[in-house]
């Protein structure tokens, strides 16, 4: 049975819509890691960035309230560690929902595109 693994906040409605396509897809165990919950350590959250071929920056919330009053910016001159640790220490700026299956990985916003990863019948 194929794994996938979603990180994300069952608060919002595009982790729950992108949960909802997981389920609906036979033979697919579901692994739900709850983020604010469960914290990815930094060394996944650089495994997920390095399988979507994105920066750390990229998956960082950085219209959150929290990441301004951290005094963060877009601008910043920080290395790809330093957000890693950020976001290791304040999950609540990981964009969501980030959805592995195998060694694919994709940003569910949009919940759509998880098609792109999920298992050929």
């Amino acid at each position: 049975m194929m794994k996938a693994t979603i990180y994300h906040n069952p608060v919002c409605s595009k982790s729950r819509a992108s949960l909802e396509i997981l389920k609906d897809q036979a033979g697919l165990e579901i692994e739900e890691v709850r983020y604010l919950e469960q914290t990815p350590s930094k060394e996944t959250l650089k495994n997920l960035c390095t399988l979507m071929s994105v920066s750390p920056l990229e998956i960082i919330r950085t219209g959150e309230a929290l990441f301004k009053a951290l005094g963060l910016s877009k601008s910043d001159q920080k290395t790809d560690d330093e957000w890693l640790e950020i976001l290791a220490q304040h999950p609540k700026l990981i964009e969501r929902p980030i959805v592995q299956i195998g060694n694919q990985v994709v940003m569910g916003r949009p919940p759509e595109n998880i098609f792109t990863i999920l298992p050929k019948s």
